[in-house]
């Protein structure tokens, strides 16, 4: 009789490759446009949607689309500068309708903001529209990159949190949730954006 490694989920609807990072929560969603489809990256900043994106892109000979890059583009500033002067609630409104132009097209990988699982009507628009991957990241991860990032000064704060790491750490627990609501599959962010690329690659073999 096989029995399962020790490692893998136990959930009845999940099960973890082995030999791999990813965590394929069988069953969860069952987007029409399978593999085919769009690849969306889901994840908090840091978690390196962005360059795991490139890298996907490039090994699956597909356009690359991020989604905060296509904003700053139309509104021709930060997107610090913008909440500062406009609020959050303008942002994620531009924000629903870039991604809702996003979706109009097929066959892409899309980087998205780190809070765009907040609207429903978002996670809707990506579990309509292609497959989503959760890059999960720890706060000591998430921290560590984001001191090195030196497009961070550009970012808006999210919380009113004193320091970098109070507010990773908040808002962490508040999206994590939601992170894995929406995702059909779950990475381990921590590994190198070649060994990712690599786990969507071979995800998307399964669908």
């Amino acid at each position: 009789m096989n029995r399962p490694p020790k490692n893998a989920i136990k959930h009845k609807h999940e099960v973890e490759d082995a030999e791999r990072t990813a965590v394929y929560r069988a069953g969860a969603f069952s987007s029409p446009s399978g593999a085919s489809g769009n690849v969306f990256l889901v994840g908090l900043r840091g978690s390196g949607k962005t360059t795991v994106g490139r890298r996907a892109a490039k090994r699956l000979d597909r356009p690359f689309v991020d989604t905060d890059a296509l904003i700053a583009e139309r509104i021709g500033t930060t997107i610090a500068d913008f909440v500062a002067e406009n609020g959050w609630d303008a942002f994620r409104e531009l924000e629903h309708q870039v991604l809702a132009e996003v979706c109009t097209r097929t066959g892409q990988i899309v980087a998205t903001g780190g809070g765009i699982v907040l609207r429903e009507d978002n996670r809707a628009l990506l579990a309509d529209h292609g497959v989503t991957f959760y890059l999960m990241a720890d706060v000591d991860t998430l921290c560590a990159r984001l001191r090195c990032n030196p497009n961070s000064a550009q970012r808006p704060a999210l919380t009113d949190a004193c320091s970098p790491r109070e507010e990773t750490a908040r808002t962490l627990t508040a999206r994590d949730p939601l992170y894995m609501q929406a995702a059909r599959f779950i990475l381990q962010a921590a590994n190198s954006p070649d060994e990712l690329a690599q786990d969507i690659e071979d995800k998307l073999r399964l669908l």
